[in-house]
């Protein structure tokens, strides 16, 4: 079976569209977006989706932990994939932990918040990235 079979080329059109024809996309669409081309472009959507789903968790469900720790496990889970796929990325995932870490602390999960800060430690002791330092998409 050909990988191009199980993409819906028509969402993939219309995600490229509402990023292209709107200067300023609501996040949610904007999530929604990437999540439909990252499975045609992974190296090119993965960190834009890290990105938008950390903003998502943060500006429309602040107010809900529980939804903001799934969107956030989400966006480690994309820079995951995308350390795997790009090792220069880990900064990002560095940076995606700690952003979990700080709801996995909202939410009183020690067990999780143990295992996050012990592969936050590793990375950094790895020298693969730095606390404290942001995203920055413009070398993404």
């Amino acid at each position: 079976m050909n990988p191009t079979e199980k993409i819906n080329h028509d969402a993939v059109l219309r995600a490229r569209v509402a990023l292209l024809a709107s200067g300023t996309l609501p996040v949610a669409r904007q999530v929604a977006a990437y999540r439909v081309l990252v499975q045609v472009s992974p190296l090119a959507y993965l960190p834009l989706l890290a990105v938008a789903l950390f903003g998502y968790s943060r500006q429309e469900f602040a107010h809900r932990p529980a939804i903001a720790l799934a969107l956030r496990a989400e966006s480690v889970a994309a820079a995951r994939r995308m350390c795997a796929l790009e090792p220069g990325r880990t900064q990002l995932l560095l940076t995606s932990l700690v952003h979990y870490r700080e709801q996995l602390a909202v939410a009183g999960r020690p067990e999780e918040l143990a295992a996050v800060e012990a592969e936050m430690t590793a990375l950094v002791a790895s020298g693969a990235g730095v606390l404290g330092e942001r995203w920055d998409l413009g070398g993404v």
